[in-house]
């Protein structure tokens, strides 16, 4: 986590694209402080631990928050957003899992979909801006800091 100016927080994060039989696992994100996070869906993951690379921190969230096992394949991209109160950098990977079977432990629900109707759920900004690239690949990037 690093600061970017005095009121806001940046964080660097990381998002599995979760594939099993032609479907994505989508996860809705429970009741939070922030409406403009709060029952959003979003891909699973989380914070990057100090020490950690992308792909490391990527398994150890899914297996803490989930108790699932992945395999993380290529990265789906780069994002930065700002939202009001905190911004982040959110890599996404292409993950592949042996079962589609996990514990929801720390989402309020979730619908494996195909990549066409992903559109049709109400996503947390960072992850929309995922769910273009998985629909039309190309790199956002973020800009330089």
């Amino acid at each position: 986590m690093t600061t970017r100016d005095d009121t806001k927080r940046h964080y660097d994060v990381v998002a599995a694209v979760i594939r099993h039989e032609g479907r994505l696992l989508c996860m809705q994100k429970g009741p939070t402080r922030f409406p403009y996070t709060s029952l959003r869906w979003e891909f699973p993951g989380g914070k990057i631990e100090p020490g950690e690379t992308p792909r490391q921190a990527l398994q150890r969230e899914i297996e803490e928050e989930m108790d699932m096992l992945v395999t993380v394949r290529n990265s789906v991209g780069k994002v930065c957003h700002e939202y009001p109160d905190f911004s982040i950098t959110l890599e996404a990977f292409w993950c592949d899992v042996a079962s589609p079977r996990f514990t929801l432990k720390e989402h309020h629900d979730f619908l494996w979909l195909s990549p066409d109707q992903l559109p049709q759920l109400s996503w947390a900004a960072a992850d929309r801006k995922i769910v273009d690239l998985i629909l039309s690949p190309q790199d956002e990037g973020c800009p330089a800091s």
